[in-house]
């Protein structure tokens, strides 16, 4: 990506800002220690990336830069790059163009080259880490201790990264060997031990010597620095976790190690020495690479391409999915790509971690919707690991259970080397899925497919077959609570799509392609036929992945009819023949789907939320909507109410209200089927048509609900981001709300949002509120309802002056438009940090409800009533809040573009037109659980297999035992699915000793004897005496009314 705000890719957690330490002991409570990180990424000044779309030599990139750059009159030069890759050809140079008003002309220039694919801005990333000492104590009971992450670090005070941290709960003491409680033992036993894998580890080196580890190949420096060591630590636990052979040990001790050291011991890293790096990896052929890095941007395209060839090329890679949770839309890149393993973190009571990132992905945003991520999640929160120079220490975060995922990998990968050419970066994680345990009362959007099972992971990976497998691998509308959010809301005619993105795993190859069109077989029987389906699907699968979004909708026939409907969509992926082969590779694969309909509910209960204006990072420079957040100055996480506005749609569900998601202009929605459009934290601008159109809407009967937040220039301009090398400005594109976007649409009605900031605690109908950097109302209409308070300006506090409380400040009002006596409403608040997860400090959520009441039905709540003060009347000259001069929203914009030095609008583009699948009814029983049923297909191998793998652990160990896998196992249809915890049908020869046991113990219970002791003839006649008085007692009791208790 291009820009300033680019590439952010390294920051976040390589190490978790709180974590408990004892380095150079054996015993975890000798010293602790809280770790807080914090991380600075500038561009470089005056040097760009130049990325070539293959790989040439030395000396043919030069000539294409110089021929590029031939007419040039900057001053340029390409740097020199000391590495172990310099040898090799590449595909990128580090070029330094001297500081001339021509540069951009240049920069233009070398990306029209034909062999140029992109140039780039050269980016250093700087870690800091501070020790605080704590009471040995309270970490004895293993704290969960993680910051949120911080992404950028601001030479300004106020915008500055402090670091925070989450609360606090206890857990089980001193945990256990990590390898012990994966049952790694049992694959040792079995001589699997990670030998004959290159795991590559990409961190801050590692010790020469280290007594950790028997199997280091290759140390390499991808630094300035001459040195191959560990001065900070962090690369050392994270090598210890994958293949540490004493004391904390690793899952795979046998494996290759290769050290790739990419930060420095002042914790500073390049953009092109990881490139190189990955280069260096690709040409190594390593198998396992591990990436404890993220950062939550997705488009920094050098980086995302170069992980898709890392892929391609069969390399493994393993990254944490971040420690930004338990805030959904926090995944991190490059965890969140398709062809990644992205690993979240639980403790070891098998909780999801707080810190662990959630999802959806946000790359599909605004107008599909996220795929399911994590992959799999693990053991992350207080996991012992190797000391930087020996014995053990504990950390927490997803950092530390991605290389757990990694050992595993490399162990299990080691387990396969006979049937090696069918392992591939979906293989392996289509085995990790389908084996993975299923958490209970934990959504897919916090634990993927589940916890990582080790062994039955090996099972299924040992009767592989090459095949395709989807994530999720059904849909069931019902299933809560896994199915979360999608469960929460039934389907009704009239309501917007849903829609449901799932990512194909293509096992065949590293490329692919749909045979023909999925189909779409609706039960006959259970009344599939009433559900409409659109399928939409990725051209090409590569590498190892693509997509397959569905969409979902009731056809206009079901208005008025309730039950549960199924079918299922086929489809087959074909892949290229393999290396000496001439047959293409096909596989086959069913996707079920069950939802559940409902009469469309009354327009009185329909909310419709605009997802189309709201705008998030990446690309553009979006700031947070709550200033005193100086940790996370991005809004990155969506604006979706199934993310950081997930409490409050749980909320208004819980209220009754439905609630559809529009991500396409407000002139593709039917205002007759809704109450109310939420307009909440805008950024987007809006086209003529959408404005004209709302202004009937409104006169029809659509009320409508604007959530503001702050917008100031000068709060703008004091919040940028300064960049100490290039000695330049960069600007928000936006504030928290486009305000002046906004003021367009209220102008219809009289209506106007100011420039002001305010912040402060105060009180509304009993409830306790805050507001949080938001606006105030600016013009009003004087037949409307204000409500105003006392709060501070917090802009003076930013730009510099002194903290002033403004009294008697709007920020709520409510206006029935009198256009006709059907027209609807208007309410305009100023803050919708009481509705954001992201920041929330108090909800306002009682508050809502009395706003929908009033929008839907026209009561106006009493709070309201009685809080209203006098009418809201400002000069008709009174300025407004302008566009901040020079900002770039029109880069990133679906609404204006750039042209002749200025902006204009876009054209506004078509409504989105799904093409409906034809039916293929089936005329049979679908099966009544989705995740029951397909799983049983995954475990097939188990009994066998599973019985030989855990006997070590039985019988002591020392036993090595060879698998052959079942006849009928590749002839299974689609084992690669989701496994909860197992279940097998019993045999009847079980069944028939188990009944045995259960009657001899009974029949002893009965005559209250063991099976040791001799009953005598006259103990046997007291008691049938006994038995008989119980009896007579009983009987008579009976016949007295009452009933004797058994």
């Amino acid at each position: 990506m291009k820009g300033p705000h680019g590439i952010i890719w390294i920051l976040a957690f390589m190490v978790t800002s709180l974590m408990t330490l004892c380095d150079g002991c054996g015993n975890d409570t000798d010293a602790h220690k809280i770790l807080k990180v914090e991380f600075n990424s500038d561009i470089v000044k005056d040097e760009y990336i130049v990325a070539f779309k293959k790989y040439y030599k030395t000396s043919a990139r030069k000539n294409f830069i110089t021929a590029a750059l031939r007419d040039s009159s900057s001053e340029w030069e390409i740097l020199p790059r000391n590495n172990p890759a310099s040898d090799f050809p590449s595909d990128f140079d580090v070029l330094q163009l001297k500081s001339d008003p021509s540069n951009q002309e240049s920069i233009k220039n070398l990306e029209e080259h034909p062999n140029v694919k992109s140039v780039t801005p050269q980016r250093t990333v700087t870690r800091t880490l501070h020790y605080i000492n704590t009471d040995p104590k309270e970490d004895e009971a293993e704290e969960e201790n993680v910051e949120d992450t911080p992404h950028f670090v601001r030479a300004n005070q106020f915008w500055q990264a402090t670091g925070r941290l989450s609360s606090r709960r206890l857990l089980r003491a001193v945990p256990r060997q990590i390898t012990s409680i994966l049952q790694a033992e049992a694959l040792w036993n079995l001589g699997i031990t990670g030998a004959g894998v290159k795991v590559a580890v990409f961190d801050t080196g590692l010790a020469k010597g280290h007594p950790h580890f028997r199997k280091v190949k290759e140390r390499t420096n991808w630094t300035h620095e001459k040195s191959f060591d560990d001065g900070l630590g962090h690369g050392t636990f994270v090598a210890g976790l994958i293949a540490s052979s004493s004391e904390c040990l690793g899952l795979a001790p046998d494996a290759e190690l290769h050290i790739f050291r990419v930060f420095t011991n002042n914790q500073v890293s390049y953009t092109s020495w990881f490139l190189d790096a990955f280069n260096y990896a690709i040409l190594r052929k390593v198998t396992v690479l591990n990436l404890s890095i993220g950062g939550p941007d997705f488009m920094d395209q050098p980086f995302v391409d170069k992980v898709w060839e890392l892929t391609a090329n069969k390399i493994i890679m393993v990254s944490a999915i971040g420690n930004d949770g338990p805030l959904y839309g926090t995944l991190n890149n490059p965890a969140d790509q398709m062809d990644v393993i992205g690993v979240g973190g639980i403790n070891f009571e098998d909780q999801i971690a707080k810190f662990s990132s959630r999802g959806m992905t946000t790359w599909e945003l605004p107008g599909g919707y996220g795929r399911l991520k994590p992959d799999i999640v693990t053991y992350g929160s207080a996991v012992r690991g190797s000391g930087v120079k020996k014995g053990c220490r504990v950390l927490s975060g997803t950092s530390v259970a991605s290389p757990v995922v990694a050992g595993a990998v490399a162990l299990l990968y080691s387990g396969a080397l006979a049937k090696a050419s069918l392992i591939n970066p979906a293989s392996m994680k289509q085995a990790l899925m389908a084996s993975a345990r299923r958490l209970p009362g934990v959504n897919m959007f916090e634990q993927g497919h589940g916890k990582l099972d080790l062994l039955q992971a090996h099972n299924i990976l040992q009767a592989y077959t090459p095949q395709v497998s989807l994530s999720p691998s059904y849909i069931d509308l019902t299933e809560c609570q896994y199915m979360w959010p999608y469960c929460t809301q039934p389907l009704f005619a009239g309501g917007m799509p849903i829609a449901v993105n799932i990512t194909v795993l293509n096992g065949l190859g590293v490329s692919g392609h749909f045979v023909g069109k999925p189909k779409w077989h609706p039960y006959t029987k259970q009344q599939g036929h009433r559900l409409d389906v659109a399928i939409q699907y990725s051209p090409v699968l590569w590498p190892w992945s693509g997509y397959l979004a569905i969409w979902l909708a009731v056809n206009a026939n079901s208005a008025n009819w309730s039950g549960i409907v199924q079918g299922d969509i086929s489809l087959t992926v074909e892949s290229p023949p393999e290396e000496g082969t001439i047959k293409v590779r096909q596989s086959s694969v069913r996707l079920a789907v069950k939802a559940r309909i409902v009469p469309t509910p009354p327009k009185q209960k329909r909310i419709l939320w605009d997802q189309y204006h709201n705008l998030r990072y990446p690309p553009g420079y979006f700031p947070r909507d709550n200033l005193r957040m100086k940790t996370d100055p991005l809004d990155w996480n969506g604006d979706h109410i199934h993310t950081n506005f997930k409490d409050m749609y749980q909320h208004v569900r819980n209220a009754g209200y439905y609630v559809d998601v529009i991500g396409a202009p407000l002139t593709c929605f039917d205002q007759s089927q809704y109450s109310t459009l939420l307009i909440v934290d805008s950024e987007e601008e809006f086209f003529p048509e959408e404005l004209a159109k709302l202004r009937s809407d409104v006169e029809a009967g659509l009320s409508i609900v604007i959530i503001a937040d702050w917008y100031n220039t000068s709060v703008m301009k004091k919040v940028k981001f300064y960049d100490e090398n290039t000695r330049q400005w960069w600007l928000p594109d936006t504030g928290g709300a486009n305000v002046p976007a906004l003021n367009e649409l209220l102008a219809s009605w009289g209506m106007a949002l100011s420039d002001t900031v305010l912040e402060g605690d105060f009180s509304l109908g009993g409830h306790d509120m805050h507001y949080a950097s938001g606006t105030s109302l600016l013009h009003f209409p004087e037949t409307g309802t204000v409500i105003y308070k006392d709060l501070k300006d917090h802009g003076t506090e930013i730009v510099g002056s002194k903290t002033e409380v403004v009294k008697d400040v709007p920020i709520l009002g409510l206006y029935q438009s009198t256009s006709n006596k059907n027209s609807g409403r208007i309410v305009v608040y100023g803050d919708s940090n009481c509705l954001d997860n992201s920041h929330l400090q108090k909800d306002c959520f009682w508050m809502l409800d009395a706003i929908l009441e009033y929008t839907s039905t026209g009561h106006l709540a009493s709070v309201f009533k009685s809080n209203a003060g006098k009418p809201l009347v400002k000069p008709a000259d009174f300025p407004l809040p302008q566009r901040m001069d020079g900002n770039h929203l029109y880069r990133y914009s679906k609404v204006i573009e750039s042209h002749m030095g200025g902006v204009r609008t876009k054209p506004l583009p078509q409504c989105p037109h799904l093409v409906w699948a034809p039916p293929n009814p089936l005329n049979k029983s679908a099966p009544t659980n989705l995740y029951k049923s397909q799983k049983l297909l995954s475990v097939l191998p188990k009994s066998p297999l599973e019985l030989d793998l855990r006997a070590p652990l039985l019988n002591g160990g020392g036993q090595k035992h060879s698998f052959q896998p079942p006849a009928n196992w590749n002839n299974a249809a689609n084992p690669i699915v989701d496994v909860q915890d197992t279940e097998i049908s019993p045999s009847p020869l079980a069944i028939l000793s188990l009944l045995t046991i259960v009657c001899a113990v009974c029949f002893c219970c009965l005559r209250r004897r063991s099976f040791i002791t001799p009953v005598t003839a006259s103990r046997r006649s007291r008691r049938k005496q006994q038995r008989l008085r119980k009896l007579v007692m009983a009987l008579g009791n009976t016949s007295s009314g009452k009933v004797p208790a058994v």
